[in-house]
């Protein structure tokens, strides 16, 4: 009896409580028709939520009446979403299957968080009780059945999407729940008939201008004329996969545990320890995914390994940079312009990559100090304002102690910093001479000597990664 089984099914999956409110997303379809009978006939609490598509012509207002007479018949609360999804799709340049997919969800989890309902989407309840809306739904059900499931594998096997696709859909994840993963659609159908539930058809479903109904009108039944079991077998392994991903995922975190390093924005990866790893692709493609990096960049990543210092591929928000034995994951830098000037009478000032503290010093107190993150220079040889910037390419000066003066992008390699370490560079300029690399070292033209009577001080309080 499908009853029981459903029953038994939430139980083994410990998917919820019987006291827990419910919120069913209905089409009006077999299958969110069935869903919305087992839940009344064990007893559940639960309210109905609609979504109109507006794909379908006259037949999405007929769904939309349908549910709400349905709604009627329970009566529960009921939820109508009215959406533009060609109009969404367009915008966000998905798919319609995508976009329907996006807008459904976004709009459920609004009516599971009661903050966060605007006042347009209460005025969307149609309630029969005024007991209805006492208390926010728990978890959001959906209807989706043994087949849905097959399909998806299918799907999800030819997009390339790894262990993780293959394991299929999950019975729960977060406050989605899928009730109906155990049974097929032919039990679902006999308990329609069984029950005499009327419901409506998707006329859509029985063409193939979407990959779901492609996969189950044509593959699906080619591929069972030569394997009669396909089906059966599929959901099989739907389970194994299941029991596999956990085990993937355990060894997955052990390795990223070993290999991440986080410093400040960054994560280091040790190249020579990452080397000894087999297999070295399929943990660089789990780490990378984290930070926007697709499946076809995993080989760049891997090529990148024995790349020389400076070589980088990049996602939409993180690069990954070669330096030396690591590699470096970093957030991508938003172009800086920021130029700060420094007037003679500061004595603190707050930049992006940390703060400077100025002072002026008397030769009578004055002591010397071997600190980078300190400059000391003569007064007498600065002229105010001074600037603060961002280094760029083309900027020299002359290192204390060289009388020869020097590149800053060859001074950085002498320096062996890596690429975002460069990126965050900041020099003091006087009349574009450069009187300070922050944090590494002062220009010779400006340093003490003896016949120096003023001391200006600069420190660097606080720096980024520090």
């Amino acid at each position: 009896m499908l009853l029981e089984k459903f029953k038994q099914y939430i139980q083994q999956e410990n998917l919820f409580q019987p006291k827990d409110r419910l919120l069913l997303a209905v089409s009006g379809g077999v299958d969110s028709v069935v869903l919305c009978e087992l839940c009344k006939q064990a007893g559940y609490d639960f309210e109905m939520a609609h979504c109109n598509f507006q794909l379908r012509g006259a037949d999405s207002s007929r769904d939309e009446k349908f549910v709400s007479d349905l709604a009627k018949k329970y009566g529960v609360a009921f939820h109508i979403k009215t959406f533009d999804t060609i109009g969404y799709a367009k915008t966000t340049k998905k798919s319609i299957e995508e976009a329907a997919r996006d807008l459904r969800y976004e709009w459920f989890y609004t009516l599971v968080d009661s903050k966060k309902m605007t006042g347009k989407e209460k005025d969307d309840i149609e309630s029969s009780t005024a007991s209805d809306r006492l208390s926010t739904p728990n978890y959001i059900l959906t209807a989706h059945h043994a087949d849905d499931n097959i399909e998806t594998v299918l799907m999800n096997f030819f997009r390339g999407t790894g262990i993780t696709g293959l394991r299929g859909i999950l019975p729960k994840q977060g406050k989605i729940i899928r009730p109906l993963l155990f049974a097929r659609r032919s039990e679902l159908e006999i308990f329609v008939k069984e029950n005499d539930l009327a419901f409506v058809t998707d006329h859509t479903n029985l063409e193939n201008d979407y990959t779901r109904n492609y996969f189950r009108n044509t593959i699906l039944p080619l591929v069972s004329e030569s394997f009669p079991a396909a089906t059966k077998n599929v959901l099989k392994n739907i389970q194994r996969f299941r029991e596999t991903a956990i085990l993937y995922q355990q060894a997955v975190q052990l390795h990223k545990k070993n290999l991440m390093e986080q410093r400040g924005a960054e994560v280091h990866i040790p190249v020579l320890k990452l080397l000894k790893i087999v297999p070295v692709t399929t943990v660089l493609y789990e780490i990378t995914r984290e930070f926007d990096f697709t499946a076809h960049q995993t080989e760049e990543v891997v090529t990148l390994l024995k790349s020389e210092t400076g070589k980088y591929i990049q996602s939409a928000t993180h690069r990954i940079i070669k330096n030396r034995n690591w590699l470096i994951i970093a957030p991508m830098q938003p172009t800086e312009t920021d130029h700060i000037l420094m007037e003679e009478n500061d004595t603190r000032i707050v930049f992006k990559c940390g703060t400077l503290s100025m002072e002026k010093i008397t030769h009578v107190k004055f002591k010397m100090l071997n600190n980078p993150l300190i400059a000391q220079l003569d007064l007498a040889s600065i002229k105010f304002p001074l600037l603060l910037r961002k280094w760029k390419q083309g900027d020299y000066f002359y290192p204390l102690g060289m009388q020869k003066k020097k590149k800053l992008s060859r001074f950085f390699i002498d320096q062996k910093l890596s690429l975002t370490q460069k990126e965050n560079s900041w020099v003091i300029e006087m009349d574009k001479k450069i009187i300070w690399v922050l944090g590494m070292r002062i220009d010779d033209r400006f340093k003490i000597t003896a016949s120096t009577r003023q001391i200006y001080s600069i420190s660097l309080l606080s720096s980024a990664g520090n």
